[in-house]
């Protein structure tokens, strides 16, 4: 494997920005991860593994340690449960479940990145989420470097998140996932944007559906498509707050009327667009070289010649201004990349 230095960051990353990694290289195996792995160890330097970068913003002094991209690729389909590898490109792979008649991810057409990305956040758009139809997640315990086969259960999959975010993050290293599919099942149609595009047809195929996802991701600036700026993003910024039923009913009474809905125990959920918006910043909104989307209030963009400080200026705005209003303070979605992470 080869070991390159001082390479930039900015161009493996759908926002564009960031600094230089002091070491990067490619793993095509897992026998190349540990062989990273061993670099950083002998070297006492920080490790960062790195899949499509739809979800990541990178520090402008960029990382001190060795950005380890995940290249692995491959698949296999064993009855219904598909073993895709984790450098597989995500879309593709619900191309091809798709084009096959496989439900269970046809509403996460359109979302970037790569296959191994999708259980550390437990990647969800539309109504429809990974943790569904994974069944079993391997990765390296970089605490033992032995290889696991984790199920769903020891995965603790939440609203976006996992052990390999939260409890666990850091310790393991994910190579391939296996997901369980329905051959010819319905397609997921319970977010309100599908049904409103499918009013007339109640039941669409997987392909129509998929198509339809894709369609208005497109409108919102959340598919990542060349040349086009609204795309410069790491996709929503802010993950949506879940409050009480009795923080939820002030923040309605005092505006006259909040979205949400009840996602059980007293608890709503409230969409991030909404208050991002009430507390002042408009699609378009504009903050020296970052800035609003066009098209989505959740999409924090790179117009042209952003740094990181910049994005990271828009953030503190925000989130100063809904905590202020609200009395919510909003989580980022992205990881930050800096100096100080590993």
């Amino acid at each position: 494997m080869l070991f390159l230095e001082h390479v930039p960051l900015a161009p493996y990353t759908t926002f564009r920005i960031g600094g230089p990694a002091r070491y990067f290289a490619e793993a095509a195996s897992e026998n190349d991860i540990l062989e990273g792995v061993e670099f950083t160890r002998t070297r006492n330097l920080p490790l960062f593994v790195l899949g499509g970068g739809s979800n990541l913003l990178v520090a402008d002094e960029g990382f001190p340690g060795l950005v380890l991209r995940i290249a692995l690729r491959g698949s296999e389909q064993q009855g219904d449960v598909f073993q895709v590898s984790a450098g597989e490109d995500w879309d593709a792979f619900v191309s091809r479940a798709v084009d096959g008649g496989y439900a269970g991810v046809e509403c996460l057409a359109g979302i970037p990145g790569t296959v191994g990305g999708t259980p550390v956040q437990n990647v969800g758009a539309y109504g429809q989420e990974v943790a569904e139809s994974i069944v079993a997640v391997r990765a390296i315990d970089l605490h033992t470097l032995d290889i696991r086969e984790l199920t769903p259960l020891e995965c603790g999959f939440a609203y976006r998140r996992s052990i390999f975010n939260a409890a666990e993050r850091g310790r393991y290293l994910v190579t391939r996932v296996d997901y369980a599919l329905r051959k010819d099942g319905p397609p997921r149609l319970s977010y309100a944007d599908l049904k409103r595009h499918f009013a007339e047809k109640p039941k669409p195929s997987l392909a129509e559906v998929a198509a339809a996802v894709r369609k208005i991701r497109h409108s919102k600036g959340m598919l990542i498509v060349e040349g086009d700026l609204d795309c410069r993003s790491a996709g929503s910024f802010f993950k949506n707050p879940v409050v009480s039923t009795e923080h939820y009913g002030r923040i309605a009474g005092s505006v006259g009327g909040a979205p949400g809905y009840s996602v059980g125990d007293g608890l709503i959920k409230l969409p991030a667009a909404w208050l991002v918006e009430q507390a002042g910043f408009h699609k378009g909104y504009v903050l020296g070289h970052a800035g609003i989307s066009n098209r989505h209030a959740l999409a924090l963009i790179n117009r042209g010649a952003a740094k990181a400080a910049d994005v990271l200026a828009l953030r503190d705005r925000i989130v100063a201004a809904v905590e202020q209003r609200f009395s919510i303070r909003l989580e980022p979605e992205p990881v930050f990349l800096g100096p100080e992470s590993g």
